[in-house]
């Protein structure tokens, strides 16, 4: 059963400058001034996933061992990035011209904010992975039996996971509004946690 929450939620576009000569930098400084974590990017080569530490930003790429020849976040091949917390995500992505662009969704109000929203609802979705090998920077490399797909989560996993439970999650928000007609329909969503938290899986 979905259950509705109260927020104060507002959009905005934000400027890219900078991004493409160095997207590590621009990315880093994203985070700090925006409160914000985790990051998912996915690119041509594969899914690239990011922590902020306070100071610099660490990706899957960084830690992963060489033999699994992780993708790293490169401009040349990257198609979408998310950088995100339960406060907020941050969203770049190549618009209809071929251009990057970027747009924040903070649950709180924004100057000169496009949108916004006052009810929402979370959704947890599975997250690939049967088996997790710890890594450093509390990263875990998730694997699926014997298909060979690999990634490195930031969070603090090691050993079997439960197939039957699957309780590693990827949390979505969902913002709703009322339509014309009076019909409340799902409006936005971005990206707003991890879970689990602790290493028990």
């Amino acid at each position: 059963m979905r259950k509705i929450t109260n927020t104060t939620a507002t959009c905005k576009l934000i400027p890219i400058d900078n991004f493409t000569s160095d997207p590590i930098t621009w990315l880093s400084e994203q985070m700090r001034a925006h409160e914000l974590i985790y990051l998912l990017a996915h690119a041509e080569d594969g899914v690239i996933w990011g922590r902020f530490d306070g100071e610099k930003l660490i990706t899957s790429h960084d830690v992963a061992p060489p033999q699994y020849a992780l993708p790293s976040l490169r401009i040349e091949t990257l198609w979408s990035v998310r950088i995100f917390a339960p406060g907020g995500e941050l969203l770049v992505w190549r618009n209809e011209e071929g251009e990057w662009a970027a747009r924040l969704i903070a649950e709180k109000e924004l100057e000169d904010a496009s949108a916004s929203w006052e009810k929402a609802f979370e959704e947890k979705q599975i997250v690939l992975g049967t088996q997790a090998e710890g890594l450093e920077q509390d990263f875990a490399l998730l694997s699926e039996g014997s298909q060979g797909l690999r990634h490195a989560m930031p969070l603090p996993l090691n050993g079997p996971i439960d197939e039957q439970k699957r309780p590693v999650r990827l949390v979505v928000r969902h913002y709703v509004q009322q339509d014309t007609y009076g019909f409340t329909r799902v409006d936005a969503s971005r990206l707003f946690d991890l879970q689990p938290k602790e290493s028990n899986i």
